[in-house]
């Protein structure tokens, strides 16, 4: 059954991306694009433009609707800004109940608790709404902050993968984490 994602943590909110978010979503890689740079993959042109987020919306609604994917924002209440992202993907139900999560924060937004704030509603999720028994995480190790906000949630180092993604046109290695549901249990077939 079909659930958009909606939560709130003081002066954040995280929902799931709409259609209508297009320019939002564009004018945020637009304004973070030298800052986020480093930590993920080079980016076409037009992944910066307000139309082509409007076509990306349209398959990622889609993936939503059939729970195959959630890409969701992360806005700061007081001001209605977009501030980061965070997406669910290869969300593979029975018989592993397994999927990755990314996320993204604005250059602004650094260091105030945001991320780990918005990653614990998302997980929470993921697991009571989904059912995911394993949340894996990957991060270059010289991210420390990434690295310490996935420790702050609780996820488990599981190891090194060499060369893993393409990074900034650069094969980058990176550490596998994961969050495991401890309250998981088997759900009838809908």
């Amino acid at each position: 059954m079909y659930k958009q994602v909606y939560d709130v943590d003081g002066d954040i909110i995280i929902r799931s991306a709409r259609i209508d978010d297009a320019r939002t979503i564009a004018r945020y890689f637009n304004v973070n694009r030298r800052y986020l740079t480093p930590w993920e993959p080079k980016r076409d042109e037009e992944f910066f433009l307000e139309q082509g987020w409007a076509q990306r919306l349209i398959k990622l609604r889609e993936l939503e609707t059939m729970a195959l994917g959630f890409y969701l924002l992360i806005f700061d209440i007081s001001t209605n800004e977009m501030v980061g992202t965070i997406s669910f993907s290869q969300i593979s139900r029975f018989p592993v109940h397994s999927c990755y999560v990314g996320y993204s924060l604005a250059e602004n937004a650094q260091g105030k608790g945001i991320m780990t704030r918005a990653l614990t509603m998302a997980c929470r999720f993921m697991f009571e709404a989904q059912n995911m028994h394993r949340i894996s995480a990957t991060y270059m190790p010289r991210n420390q902050r990434s690295e310490a906000v996935l420790k702050r949630l609780g996820f488990q180092y599981e190891g090194e993968l060499k060369d893993f993604l393409l990074i900034n046109d650069q094969w980058e290695d990176h550490y596998l984490t994961s969050l495991i549901n401890p309250n998981w249990q088997a759900k009838p077939a809908a």
